[in-house]
């Protein structure tokens, strides 16, 4: 949990390093790179195996995906392992990891992906800078439950203790992901969790998902950190989100061209209105003059 955190670095060096994630992007101050293309994800619409397998690995609930799922759109073409979850508790809006403008959103969704161009898996690609690619979902709360993420939020209540697995039906892992995967944000950052190594390129998306309420609580209050043998023990899996990591001298770069700086919508509109009710007596003066001419 939280209280650990200052400590990672002590059995885990990385976890101090200069290169570290979650961050609190500053969206005026990201960079647009109109070279940054759009993802393009292959496969996830319909992943081969006709069942996926979901896991509660006492820090978070966690999907494994088949590497037949590839991530176009980046310097290599990219396999996914895993999808997981970061939450805050029962009560709390927040949980997400990553924070725009100080921002936080209430869940955060991480698909996991290795450069297997370079790797012949994970476990190795993620000693090795760019080694991995995340993609980071904002998970806000909407009016209506949201079909595919119920997909996996049902089967919570299968995994409450840590180290229990169930196999669920698969699905489209396309519908998890927000509609415009040609807006987001890019840096060079790190595992979230020990052992932090800084292998990670970043990609989070402005648009959030949108999950019901219920379907949030389902999320915050569904699994426990300890073992089922352990039941007196039992610790609620709440609060499994980092602390933001300083920027140090890394660029944030924006698929998108900035917002025009320093104009509130309420300023546009006035402006909008101010130019055309100019036209509208512009034009009136110059019709009605040139009647009196006449």
């Amino acid at each position: 949990g939280p209280h650990g955190q200052q400590h990672w670095h002590e059995g885990h060096p990385e976890c101090g390093g200069r290169a570290q994630s979650p961050i609190d992007i500053a969206t005026a101050r990201a960079q647009p790179d109109p070279s940054l293309p759009p993802l393009q994800p292959e496969g996830y619409e319909r992943p081969e195996s006709p069942q996926l397998t979901l896991a509660n690995n006492g820090h978070t609930a966690v999907l494994a995906l088949p590497p037949s799922l590839r991530l176009r759109g980046l310097p290599r073409t990219f396999a996914a392992v895993q999808l997981h979850f970061h939450w805050g508790r029962p009560g709390h809006a927040a949980g997400a990891e990553h924070l725009l403008d100080g921002h936080r959103a209430p869940a955060e969704m991480h698909v996991v992906h290795f450069d297997a161009e370079r790797f012949a898996d994970a476990s190795v690609a993620q000693r090795h800078p760019g080694g991995l690619a995340v993609l980071g979902v904002l998970l806000e709360v909407g009016d209506d439950p949201h079909p595919a993420y119920d997909n996996i939020l049902r089967h919570l209540g299968s995994i409450r203790y840590a180290g229990q697995t169930v196999a669920i039906p698969s699905f489209s892992i396309q519908d998890l992901l927000p509609a415009h995967l040609d807006r987001y944000y890019r840096y060079n950052g790190s595992l979230t969790t020990p052992p932090c190594f800084q292998s990670v390129l970043w990609t989070l998306f402005p648009q959030p998902v949108r999950i019901s309420q219920a379907q949030l609580e389902q999320l915050q209050g569904s699994l426990y950190s300890t073992e089922e043998a352990e039941p007196e023990e039992a610790q609620p899996l709440v609060d499994n989100f980092r602390a933001p990591q300083e920027l140090n001298q890394r660029l944030v770069l924006s698929s998108f061209p900035r917002e025009p700086e320093g104009y509130s919508t309420g300023e546009v509109i006035a402006i909008i209105f101010g130019a055309v009710a100019g036209c509208v007596g512009l034009f009136l003066a110059v019709h009605f003059g040139a009647k009196r001419m006449r």
